[in-house]
């Protein structure tokens, strides 16, 4: 991708990059609308990602150019409104530079800037998180700054929150920022704290994204995180990770039948996120495995935000040969499925699982085999 990226630079622009950036898309491994309530998420910062090249101009113009996009979109440099149509794109680097000056960062005034990415689009893995982290570190450099790896991230959701105008948490840019290879992220939500947990190079995953989504889907994620809040004021705590299951039970006469279970799935959900954590510094596939699999029943039953082809896909996964677990990943009510397996799971195994998929509902999911690798990096600095 470096010298592809560096080609098409200088087809584009007519000149090299001075800076070649890369930031890596994410899998939510476990921990199931818990970064709300104040509790833990474990996520992969995978193989495949966003790479951005940039050069200064000196005339205050800023072009930004995507292979997605294919074309051009030129602005000043004190133009910082947010775009529509095909140039929205540019709404994530637009929305760093934005967020740079409250982490008192500076950014550039005239550039060009390119973006390519090798992540499939509409997959769920996060592109944004990571064009965000690559385009803050392409910024940085451009101007000799090297600000710590916990800034960057924290531009990163800033320029989501609040000029894309997506109220994310810290998973996708914490993911994509202290991704690690043969490693997990770990995220205490509430710091946020960061830690990295090792995975055993002969670990696996395969996405299988149905491309459905529930007609409804704002709106239910709406009323889950009211339901969450409402049951963490019955239960007198400001959040959920600050409650207990003994707790729960003893309140669950006072709490509406929806309250009673979001609150157990969260709860239940932040515990097999420290089980997994445990398992994992252990080498143990297999429970950890358990615990995916665990994580998609709670999702089902208690939390309610799979749908029937999730579940089908879970079930065909986990009870497979060479798969250790499988869970929905990301928000649910439609999405993608993660497969957990070891290196002997392969093509055909994932085509046969396709293949009655489409067999059930009639349409094909798409399928990525992927393994961990780094966080956002600067790959390349001109002297």
């Amino acid at each position: 991708m470096h010298s592809k990226l560096t080609a098409l630079f200088q087809t584009i622009y007519g000149r090299p990059p001075e800076v070649v950036t890369r930031a890596p898309g994410r899998i939510e491994f476990i921990g199931n609308h818990t970064d709300y309530n104040g509790g833990s998420v474990l996520g992969a910062a995978i193989n495949r990602g966003v790479w951005v090249g940039a050069a200064r101009r000196d005339d205050g113009v800023r072009r930004f150019f995507s292979e997605f996009a294919g074309k051009i979109t030129t602005l000043p440099a004190g133009e910082l409104v947010r775009q529509s149509g095909p140039a929205s794109w540019v709404n994530y680097p637009l929305g760093v530079l934005a967020a740079l000056p409250a982490f008192g960062l500076p950014g550039p005034e005239g550039f060009d800037f390119l973006a390519l990415s090798d992540l499939p689009a509409g997959a769920g893995l996060s592109s944004s998180a990571a064009i965000e982290l690559a385009s803050a570190l392409a910024f940085q450099a451009l101007l000799g700054s090297n600000p710590d790896r916990e800034t960057v991230v924290k531009v990163g959701k800033h320029a989501e929150n609040h000029f894309v105008g997506v109220p994310c948490g810290i998973l996708d840019q914490g993911v994509s920022g202290f991704g690690r290879r043969d490693h997990l992220v770990y995220i205490d939500c509430r710091g946020p704290r960061f830690e990295t947990v090792p995975l055993p190079p002969t670990a696996h995953f395969w996405i299988f994204n149905t491309h459905t989504k529930h007609a409804l889907v704002d709106g239910l994620y709406a009323s889950r995180h009211r339901e969450c809040m409402e049951a963490a004021r019955a239960l007198g705590v400001g959040l959920l990770v600050e409650a207990k299951g003994a707790q729960l039970e003893h309140a669950r006469p006072g709490l509406s039948p929806e309250g009673y279970k979001r609150a157990r799935h969260v709860i239940d959900e932040i515990e097999r996120v420290e089980s997994a954590r445990q398992a994992l510094r252990r080498g143990d596939l297999s429970t950890t495995g358990r615990l995916l699999t665990a994580s998609h029943q709670s999702s089902q039953s208690l939390f309610e935000n799979s749908t029937a082809e999730l579940d089908y896909l879970v079930e065909m996964l986990a009870g497979g040969l060479n798969v250790y677990g499988a869970r929905l990943t990301g928000g649910g009510f439609g999405g993608a499925v993660m497969a957990l397996t070891s290196p002997a799971f392969g093509a055909a195994q994932a085509a046969a699982v396709a293949s009655g998929y489409a067999e059930r509902f009639g349409t094909r999911p798409d399928v990525l085999h992927t393994q961990t690798g780094p966080g956002a990096e600067v790959v390349w600095k001109a002297n």
